[in-house]
C-alpha cells in the first residue's frame, strides 16, 4: 500500500504488501522486498536493495552517495537483507569501486542516527546502537553489538559475538567473542552472557576463555601466543576462528588491560 503523498519512481520495484507512508521518496533503480514498511519521509536513493519484511523508520536515508573524495560517480549499490529494522534518521551510504556495495545483513537492528559509510559490511543479527558511526570499509560480523555513541575507524573489523562499550573509539580490530571497553579500548573479558543467551554451552565458553588467557595474560607476543594455541589447545571452530581472525588482521587487535592480573 502506498500513500498518495509518497513519491515513488515508476521504475522502482516494490514487492507484495509493501507500505510506503506519506512523503516517502523512492528513486529509480530501487527494489523493496515483500512485506517491508517504508516510513514517512524515508528516502531510498538509486541503488537501494531492501529485503523482505524490513522496517525503515522516518527520516532514514539509504544509498546516498559515499562521503569519499575518491568516489567518481561509479555505479554501486546498498544491499539490506531480510527482517532488518532501520530506525529514525539512519544514513547508509552506497559503495565505491573499492567493493561496489555496502551490505547490511538479515535480522539486523540499526538504532536511531546510526551512520554506515561506504563499502561497510554488517552481517546477520548485528546491532548498532544509537549514534554509532562506521567509517568506510568497516566489517561487523554476525551477532556483534556496537553500543551507542561508538566511533569505528575505517577498515576496522569487529568479530562475531563481540560487544563494544558505549561511547568507544574503535581504532583496532576487535577479535571474536570478546567484551571491549575502557579508554583506550581494550579487551575486558569474553561476552559470556551474550554467548549463553545464544545457547553456546559452557564447555565452549571455557575453551574461548582459555584462548584469550594465552593471548592476553601469558606475557607472550601475539605471534608466539597464536603458535602456542595451535600446538597446545584442542582444535575447534571457535579456536580456529579466533586465530585466523588475528592472523589476518591488518590494523592489529585491541590490547589487553592486564598483565597477570587486573590493573584497575
Amino acid at each position: 500500500m502506498t500513500k498518495p503523498t509518497a513519491n515513488i519512481h515508476p521504475d522502482a520495484k516494490l514487492g507484495k504488501n509493501v507500505t510506503a507512508d506519506p512523503f516517502a521518496t523512492i528513486y529509480q533503480d530501487v527494489e523493496v522486498g515483500d512485506g517491508s514498511w517504508i516510513g514517512p519521509n524515508v528516502i531510498l536513493m538509486s541503488g537501494t536493495r531492501i529485503g523482505k519484511n524490513c522496517k525503515i523508520f522516518p527520516g532514514a536515508v539509504i544509498s546516498g552517495d559515499p562521503q569519499d573524495l575518491k568516489y567518481d560517480g561509479e555505479y554501486t549499490t546498498t544491499v539490506i537483507g531480510d527482517n532488518t529494522t532501520i530506525r529514525e534518521f539512519v544514513t547508509v551510504n552506497k559503495g565505491t569501486k573499492a567493493k561496489g556495495k555496502t551490505l547490511i545483513g538479515n535480522n539486523c537492528l540499526l538504532m536511531s542516527y546510526v551512520h554506515v559509510a561506504h563499502d561497510c559490511e554488517v552481517k546477520d543479527h548485528a546491532i548498532l546502537g544509537s549514534y554509532a558511526g562506521l567509517a568506510g570499509e568497516v566489517e561487523v560480523d554476525n551477532w556483534a553489538i556496537v553500543s551507542p555513541g561508538s566511533l569505528v575507524h575505517q577498515f576496522v573489523r569487529i568479530g562475531t559475538h563481540v560487544m563494544i562499550q558505549g561511547g568507544s573509539k574503535v581504532t583496532k580490530d576487535v577479535p571474536p567473542y570478546v567484551l571491549a571497553g575502557r579508554e583506550p579500548l581494550a579487551f575486558t573479558g569474553i561476552n559470556s552472557i551474550g554467548l549463553r543467551r545464544r545457547n553456546i554451552n559452557n564447555d565452549i565458553i571455557y575453551a574461548i576463555q582459555e584462548v584469550y588467557r594465552i593471548i592476553y595474560q601469558r606475557g607472550l607476543n601475539i605471534s608466539d601466543a597464536l603458535d602456542f594455541i595451535d600446538v597446545n589447545l584442542p582444535a575447534s571452530n571457535e579456536r580456529d576462528e579466533i586465530v585466523l581472525f588475528i592472523r589476518e588482521s591488518k590494523r592489529g587487535i585491541i590490547k589487553g588491560y592486564f598483565d597477570g592480573e587486573d590493573k584497575d
